[in-house]
Formats: structure tokens, C-alpha cells, sequence
């Protein structure tokens, strides 16, 4: 249906391969038949938890991201292991950065969040029925949990407060489904 617009791998390479991220780059033929190049970062993948609260607040956080310099405020998320199910990640997530465990899981959606040069792919679930505990950080790992209502929430967002892309896709679902408009996946 869209192999006018498909990109072809003719060969590549591995230009950097970290403890966390690979940046390959490939010499593809355009759909034209004109030859180019693609750089871009191979990701593992990652999982995003919507923790809900029963008095209908959100649990955010707040964690210092290296790249851009600055405190960023995000919902739970992390990296999935090699063979480990996205929901299982999605479960350790929560309780090792939040303490948090949660009796209610259900699915909302997959987001492809850098595709102009990353395979990154964000797997949202919404978490329900949670009950406190003590975090579980990992060594090197410091932030700080809070909550808030999905409005202020979406005021972070509006006021600019909120750039993270996960977190404000994020957002817009818990309106969408606590408002009933919308149901997970």
C-alpha cells in the first residue's frame, strides 16, 4: 500500500554501540532510486505508568534529564529489559522509582516518540488501585515523587511546565479517560 513511499537498507553500520543506546548508520535507497544515508538511535524501548490515585490525583515525578540540563516533570518510566514482558517492566518501574504497587493494570497505547531518528517505542499503561511503599532506586538514580490533579496537570502542560513528550501524551489520555470520553486499549 505505501511501498511508493518505503525507504530501502542497502548496508551499514554500527557508528556507536554504548552500554544503552547503538547509533547506526545506513546507506538506503530513496523511493526515486537515488541513494542516501540514515543516522539514527537504536532503543531497547521503554514503558510510561499513568498512576491514578483513588481520589483521582496523578503521582508524578521530578528528575534532572543530562541532555537538556534541567529538572523535568514526567510520569514513572523506564527502560525494558531484554526478553522481559512490557507489562512486567511496567509493574517493576512503578514500585523501584515510586514504591508505589498498583492492584489494577490495563494497556493504553504504544508512541513512537523521536521518529525521525530513533526506533524508540514508549509502551503507556494506566496503573489503578495503588497502594504506598518504600522506593527502590536504582545506584545513580535520584528524583522526587508528587501528585496533582489531572487539571493542574494539563495547566503544567498549557503554562509550559511540562515539555516531556510521554508525560503530556500521557495526560491527554487520563482526561480522555476519566472523563469517559476514551477507554484504554
Amino acid at each position: 500500500m505505501d511501498s511508493h513511499l518505503k525507504e530501502i537498507r542497502l548496508d551499514g553500520e554500527i557508528a556507536y554501540d554504548g552500554n544503552f543506546l547503538q547509533v547506526s548508520r545506513d546507506r538506503i535507497q530513496l523511493p526515486d532510486g537515488s541513494i542516501s544515508h540514515r543516522e539514527f538511535i537504536r532503543h531497547p524501548g521503554a514503558v510510561v505508568i499513568l498512576p491514578l490515585l483513588d481520589d483521582g490525583r496523578v503521582l508524578l515525578e521530578r528528575q534532572f534529564r543530562y541532555p537538556n540540563d534541567r529538572v523535568f516533570v514526567e510520569f514513572p518510566a523506564g527502560k525494558i529489559d531484554p526478553g522481559e514482558e512490557h507489562l512486567a517492566c511496567a509493574q517493576r518501574e512503578l514500585e523501584e522509582e515510586t514504591g508505589y504497587t498498583a492492584r489494577d493494570w490495563q494497556f493504553v497505547c504504544t508512541i513512537h516518540n523521536a521518529i525521525a531518528y530513533s526506533d524508540e517505542h514508549l509502551e503507556i499503561f494506566l496503573a489503578r488501585g495503588l497502594t504506598a511503599g518504600t522506593p527502590k532506586l536504582d545506584a545513580g538514580e535520584f528524583l522526587e515523587t508528587f501528585t496533582t490533579t489531572i487539571p493542574e496537570l494539563l495547566e503544567m502542560v498549557k503554562r509550559g511546565e511540562v515539555t516531556d513528550v510521554k508525560t503530556i501524551i500521557g495526560a491527554f489520555w487520563l482526561e480522555k479517560i476519566t472523563s469517559g470520553a476514551w477507554s484504554p486499549a
